[in-house]
């Protein structure tokens, strides 16, 4: 097993998969950016598209700051994603000083479940039941974007919004595979409650990263 980045002064971490595409969802859809998927993940939802990076083992990429980040420079791309799996099972803060020496702008996609580190440009936290978001990282949230299977995630999305900054974007998505029956319920509740929006994952759509 291949030690995460806490236990090694977050000089290198592993890397699930680094992709140029663009954001297929939230508030920078449509937006090119380099992707950073880091392994790493004890949220695990049962409807997660990257299960691989679960687990981090010798299949993973360990990679070092300086490394990524001048992979990242290399796409031309000023925005760069840090995801996974769960990339704030890591520390970030020297990935991040790393991204910001080459002058990119790091966009964050976190659950909220585990402490915030690094220093980031935007924060999309995209909270999940089997294990809620901390309070410190959501209140620091650009964007919520909840995932949405039935009315009982609604509940979930009212009670993360009591808690995020004024001015965070509210956003509603449906889960992909249950998405013939979340759409009409989350159309329904943004007509009813407007300071919600929809978030469509495009990248499904368009069959790209």
């Amino acid at each position: 097993m291949v030690k995460i980045a806490s236990e090694n002064n977050c000089k290198s971490l592993p890397v699930a998969e680094e992709f140029y595409s663009v954001q297929g969802e939230g508030c920078n859809t449509g937006r090119a950016a380099y992707f950073i998927r880091l392994a790493g993940c004890d949220v695990r939802c049962p409807f997660c598209d990257s299960k691989t990076t679960w687990n981090i083992n010798n299949t993973h990429n360990i990679s070092t700051v300086a490394e990524i980040a001048a992979r990242a420079a290399a796409s031309q791309c000023r925005n760069v994603v840090i995801t996974g799996g769960e990339p704030l099972m890591h520390n970030l803060d020297a990935l991040c000083a790393a991204l910001k020496e080459h002058g990119l702008s790091i966009w964050l996609e976190t659950s909220g479940a585990h402490p915030l580190s690094g220093s980031f440009d935007w924060i999309c936290v995209s909270p999940k039941t089997a294990r809620p978001p901390i309070d410190d990282v959501l209140i620091k949230a650009d964007e919520l974007k909840v995932v949405i299977a039935n009315a009982d995630d609604l509940a979930f999305a009212e009670q993360c919004a009591a808690k995020a900054k004024q001015g965070c974007a509210l956003l509603l998505q449906a889960e992909w595979d249950s998405k013939e029956a979340a759409y009409p319920l989350i159309f329904n509740y943004v007509l009813q409650h407007p300071a919600w929006r929809i978030s469509i994952q495009t990248h499904k759509i368009l069959n790209i990263r």
